[in-house]
């Protein structure tokens, strides 16, 4: 696990391009701080920060190939290295070292573009061919590993965080503002755009080449469906504890000890008891608060006592989670309101305190059916099965306009399209007018859910709860989910490890049918089946909590109310926002009139990342003091 950034442009001086790209890289040391390197020519310049993880000693970048006419930088980890090598030294290539980045030099030279396709694993890498003059790189299928990009006026820059960019002289450094909107709506930009004007991300199961100052991005996978209605529930089940084992087993390649991250939900604790059956002392990590209903450490605590496992568990307490949420908002590169981030941030610096590698549970909710909203989506899809649309129009119409009675939500979203009343869209506001009172100016903006309907067209023919799970997996979890993932580990130079993300788990997962995923009652049900054979009841069948956060109370102390209505009067407030309906909005939720506990974040987090990167001149200090 690494952190990789550069550039490119014709006719460059490679002196002063060799010190512009260590200033890059040094800002993002803490992705890779075992260790530097760096290529430099007239029109490239490539950077890398290295965490060592495989072949500690033979693996360091950029890595060149046998006549020195290739280089390559790679952030992540490939699993299926080994068989690729004997492919590759089958095929006549020879090897120098024991690392996985090596067979990216010798596939690209077997393969061309076709490598990527056959990769297994979480990564990004930028590949330079000195003799073609060409770029080209590319980024995992379900972009586990980030990747920006800024090509404006003959320059490319490109990296792992967009905040290396800041030390190029010729980037531009401008805010995205038209899409203030949909991030106070959604939490981050559902699409290619990042709230930094011409910075985009590359998105997952994406390949680009680079000639001649021209980008060229082309999609090498497909996430599809393909059901099989045949297996019984107890086969499926069968098939996710083997599928599942071997990605565990290919996810604990490494030459540094692996550990676990351990919450109270079935997806970690699925991770830990498989891992732990090669490896009965593994250690597992947990995270919690003082506030007994909000922490998740006595399930955890009494899980690993259970299995056997170590547990190594931190408090977060109120002082710790404010100070932190100001630096956590620099490591994100842009504005992320997600509470969980705050506990994750500190769950991943106890870990780094012991291991270099953990496994996570990310991605099984979005694989296996596992959030609320896909048993609603199943309801909705009998009703429509059941009731003519005409008339879920009339009911809807005649609904929305009655006082609040119970069913009525149902009627009223049960009249719209499935991209219509997406709930992700409008995540923290209940509509575009609840969240424009606040902004002071007019962004014509689309409706949040409009940015979501390109995505449900692609997946048009599939059942409501199979298509929210796939746009979530374009969405949600690659914008959200992964990416604090991503951040609050690196952020502790710590490298985090999915195995739900894995392409044989996958494949697995869009075959299973609709009814062995989600139920109108029942979540994940194939992956909970599988679970209750290996896990306690206790675990197997509990519901899904994700990083409950005590916020909601801490906003209503006099100290942190003052701290936020600090911010929310300041000269960033006033520069976007009217500042008397963000005090009077804080004022209904400190004195109980409201819950207005998402807003707020969403508002506060985006200003304390502002001042970090439009008004600070310098990054925060404590990001780089040790």
């Amino acid at each position: 696990m690494c952190g990789i950034t550069g550039f490119a442009r014709a006719h460059q001086d490679a002196e002063e391009a060799r010190r512009i790209v260590k200033a890059m890289a040094d800002l993002i040391v803490y992705r890779g701080p075992d260790g530097e390197g760096y290529y430099v020519d007239d029109q490239v310049a490539l950077g890398h920060r290295r965490l060592s993880i495989i072949d500690l000693e033979g693996g360091k970048q950029p890595m060149f190939n046998e006549d020195g006419s290739m280089v390559v930088i790679f952030n992540g980890e490939i699993y299926n290295f080994q068989q690729l090598r004997e492919e590759l030294v089958a095929a006549g290539h020879t090897f120098a070292t024991r690392s996985d980045t090596e067979v990216l030099l010798h596939g690209y030279e077997q393969w061309g573009d076709g490598l990527p396709a056959r990769l297994r694993g979480m990564f990004t890498f930028v590949l330079w061919d000195k003799k073609t003059r060409t770029m080209f790189g590319a980024r995992d299928i379900f972009g586990i590993k980030p990747f920006y990009y800024y090509n404006e006026d003959g320059l490319l820059l490109f990296g792992s965080e967009i905040k290396s960019f800041l030390a190029h002289p010729d980037f531009k450094k401008e805010l995205n503002e038209e899409r203030l909107p949909e991030y106070l709506s959604i939490e981050y930009i559902p699409n290619e755009e990042t709230m930094f004007k011409n910075v985009y991300k590359l998105p997952g199961a994406h390949m680009f080449t680079w000639k001649d100052g021209r980008m060229d991005i082309r999609r090498y996978y497909d996430i599809r469906y393909h059901i099989d209605e045949n297996p019984s529930l107890e086969e499926w089940e069968k098939r996710i504890t083997d599928t599942f084992a071997e990605s565990v087993a290919a996810h604990q390649i490494a030459d540094v000890e692996v550990g676990c991250f351990l919450s109270s939900g079935v997806d970690s604790s699925f991770v830990v008891n498989e891992v732990a059956k090669g490896t009965p002392h593994v250690k597992s990590f947990s995270v919690g608060y003082e506030e007994e209903k909000y922490s998740e450490l006595p399930y955890a605590q009494e899980f690993s006592r259970e299995i056997g496992v170590p547990n190594l568990s931190n408090k977060v307490s109120a002082d710790q989670f404010f100070e932190a949420n100001r630096v956590i908002q620099w490591y994100l590169d842009e504005p992320m309101p997600n509470p969980a981030e705050v506990p994750l941030y500190f769950l991943a610096g106890n870990a780094r305190k012991y291991v270099k590698v953990v496994l996570s549970g990310e991605g099984a909710d979005e694989l296996f059916g596992g959030y609320p909203m896909y048993c609603q989506a199943v309801h909705f899809m009998d009703y429509e099965k059941k009731v003519p649309k005409p008339i879920r129009k009339a009911a809807g119409a005649v609904a929305s306009h009655m006082p609040e009675f119970k069913g009525k939500h149902f009627l009223v979203r049960g009249a719209k399209q499935p991209w219509e009343r997406y709930m992700r869209a409008n995540y923290v506001f209940a509509s575009p007018a609840d969240r424009d009172q606040y902004l002071k100016k007019d962004y014509h903006s689309k409706r949040p859910e409009e940015y979501f309907k390109p995505y449900f067209d692609k997946v048009a023919g599939l059942d409501e709860p199979t298509q929210l799970q796939w746009v979530d997996m374009h969405t949600w979890m690659l914008y959200d989910i992964l990416l604090k993932a991503d951040r609050m580990s690196m952020a502790n130079s710590l490298e985090l490890r999915v195995p739900f993300l894995d392409r044989e788990v996958l494949e697995l997962a869009l075959s299973i049918p609709q009814k062995y995923r989600s139920g109108k009652e029942e979540t994940k049900i194939a992956l909970r089946g599988a679970a209750l054979k290996q896990l306690p009841d206790s675990v197997a069948k509990r519901k899904k909590l994700g990083f409950p956060v005590p916020l909601n109370d801490w906003l209503r102390q006099d100290k942190y109310a003052a701290m936020v209505r600090e911010k929310f009067t300041g000269p960033v407030a006033e520069k976007f926002f009217d500042t008397a309906a963000l005090c009077r909005l804080l004022d209904d939720h400190v004195a109980g009139r409201a819950k207005n506990m998402t807003k707020i974040w969403s508002f506060y987090s985006f200003i304390l990342w502002y001042e970090l990167y439009f008004v600070q001149t310098t990054p925060p200090a404590e990001v780089y003091a040790h």
